[in-house]
């Protein structure tokens, strides 16, 4: 059962990494140093779904660390 949740963190962290980078919002460091401005504008579309899959991967890879936490070895 450990190397299945170890298989399966591994899978949802390197996921939830590429979901992060995919995602266009902000320009990085750049706001920090006085960025060009930014406006609010509504999800729409893909970057919709984009968003709400980060955070279900963020909420699966956060209960698959506690059931680590949990499972005897």
């Amino acid at each position: 059962m450990t190397l299945f949740i170890q298989i399966s963190q591994t899978a949802l962290s390197v996921l939830l990494i590429g979901l992060v980078l995919l995602q266009q919002r902000g320009t990085g460091l750049s706001g920090l140093f006085g960025g060009t401005g930014e406006f609010y504008a509504t999800r729409r579309g893909l970057e919709k779904i984009m968003f709400w899959a980060t955070l279900a991967i963020a909420f699966l890879l956060l209960a698959s660390v506690l059931a680590g936490f949990v499972v005897p070895r």
